[in-house]
């Protein structure tokens, strides 16, 4: 069952920058079983380097040792907090699992970052969680009436909730119990003394894959972790699948009625790295099948083809390959920013794009230029880009987008902005075209990504993905959204009067 949402949308997200037009995904999630010795921190924080591009704000690795846990939780960098050589001193043990955040929902207080540990009648568990949940607050609020105590203002500590008070004697019984009422896109991983429990919401919008290293087993966001750490892909954890990981070895369990499978989008677009599998998709070859629907949809007259860096690369070597026209890197992209660069002017900030990404005037100059990007948010970034293309002697700028206009905002673990802050939600094409300042401009039609995606044409009865971004088609009811636009909730809510320094 597909699912639209009225009009009009109020999206209340953490506060972020008015300029700042990259879509964020939650986090990215880690975890080993049966590593030798005490190294499954060390591998896992391998692991969470690689996911790195999934969250940037902070970082947690939990280990177990016998019947005891050790965690670390820090804002910052993975580099920054586990790449020390005493990792394994600090956090002991044959298993473990780790987290790396980019807060969607409950800010980036220390408090809120995982992997969230609580202490149960069963024993210890650490939970770390990729996603949202639609009806977070819905379950927040029944919890608290009935006495439960929050630590965070994250949806994830929901989840151990729902574990701590289920009346099954076994804790992956219990685990299937929260599952059952939780809603929305969720990849999870969970860590007791005796077992590693993974799972992937019921119609597999955040990914999860399984691997081996050695006889260990690993479960990762991506595949490109299990690169990292030297682990063989087995496969993904399939959509509604629990697997149970033990002494024994993996168990699969399919506690729910099947559903079809309708994975996010997003994570071929943008957010997997573009050496990761997807669902059995390279994303490289993806977005290189954007790119060439790209060409074939909105071509123009043109001198050289230009990826906007980095997410945009593989669009571009796609356009330039069915377009014959020649890819150049006429924009170079700085990777050695610190995250929190001080500006202390407006005119600092203004200039801030052209730190992270310079314009290469050699290529540029004279040129009629194809810019290619993966997709177009609020704009302010694009119009940023396209000033300082011309500014470096551009003749012309076509502005080309490898995804479909954004026109609905995302509940399932992407940070969006608002509906009235989307480009393509409030402005016509040509408006579009205006508003950026380029001589042309064009998106990738849905048809068009479902085609690289080689999914056949999209059905409107039962999209193979999930689109909601582009179509307003949501796969899941929205619990929380339902209750407030139906007035029962419509104050702002307080989920924490603590604030953390």
């Amino acid at each position: 069952m597909s699912h639209r949402l009225a009009d009009p949308v109020v999206h209340h997200w953490p506060e972020r920058e008015s300029d700042d037009d990259q879509l964020r995904l939650e986090c990215g999630v880690c975890g080993v079983w049966g590593a030798p010795g005490n190294e499954a921190s060390s591998i896992v924080a391998l692991g969470l380097h690689a996911l790195q591009h999934r969250g940037q704000e902070a970082c947690g690795i939990a280990s177990v040792a016998d019947t005891h846990f050790h965690t670390e939780r820090h804002v910052g960098l993975v580099g920054e907090a586990f790449g020390s050589t005493d990792l394994t001193g600090r956090l002991p043990g044959s298993a473990s699992v780790g987290h790396t955040r980019y807060s969607t929902s409950g800010g980036s207080f220390l408090r809120n970052i995982q992997p969230m540990f609580a202490d149960l009648d069963t024993g210890g568990i650490a939970v770390a969680h990729n996603g949202n949940l639609t009806n977070f607050l819905f379950l927040r609020n029944q919890l608290v009436a009935e006495g439960a105590i929050f630590q965070s203002t994250s949806d994830s500590e929901v989840i151990l909730h729902l574990i701590a008070r289920s009346r099954k004697a076994r804790v992956v019984d219990r685990f299937i119990d929260a599952l059952a009422r939780i809603e929305g896109g969720y990849a999870l991983v969970a860590q007791t003394p005796k077992k590693m429990i993974g799972a992937r919401d019921p119609l597999g919008i955040r990914p999860l894959v399984l691997g081996r290293l050695g006889d260990a087993w690993v479960l990762a966001s991506e595949t490109c972790a299990l690169d990292t750490m030297g682990a063989t892909f087995v496969r993904d954890v399939e959509h509604g699948e629990v697997v149970v990981i033990d002494d024994q070895g993996l168990r699969s369990l399919k506690p729910f009625p099947a559903r079809a499978a309708r994975p996010c989008l997003f994570e071929y677009v943008y957010f997997a790295r573009p050496d990761s599998v997807v669902n059995g998709r390279s994303v490289y070859e993806v977005r290189k099948r954007m790119g060439h629907g790209l060409a074939r949809e909105h071509a123009v007259e043109a001198d050289v083809v230009v990826p906007v860096p980095d997410s945009g690369v593989p669009a571009a070597l796609g356009y330039a390959q069915a377009s014959g026209i020649p890819y150049e890197m006429g924009i170079i992209r700085s990777h050695y920013l610190g995250r929190t660069f001080i500006q202390p002017s407006q005119g600092a900030r203004q200039k801030g794009v052209r730190m992270k990404h310079s314009p290469n005037r050699s290529v540029l100059q004279g040129k009629r230029v194809v810019l290619i990007d993966d997709s177009i948010v609020r704009g302010t970034t694009s119009v940023k880009l396209v000033r300082a293309v011309r500014a470096a002697g551009a003749a012309e700028v076509h502005l080309r987008s490898a995804s479909p206009p954004i026109l609905y905002p995302d509940f399932y673990g992407i940070d969006m902005p608002e509906r009235d802050q989307l480009l393509a939600a409030n402005k016509t094409l040509e408006e579009m075209r205006a508003h950026l300042e380029v001589d042309s401009l064009g998106f990738l039609s849905v048809d068009g990504l479902y085609a690289a995606m080689e999914a056949g044409p999209r059905d409107p009865a039962n999209p193979q993905f999930t689109d909601h971004y582009f179509t307003g088609d949501y796969p899941t009811r929205l619990l929380d959204r339902e209750i407030e636009e139906g007035g029962r909730d419509a104050s702002p809510r307080q989920l924490s009067l603590l604030v953390s320094a």
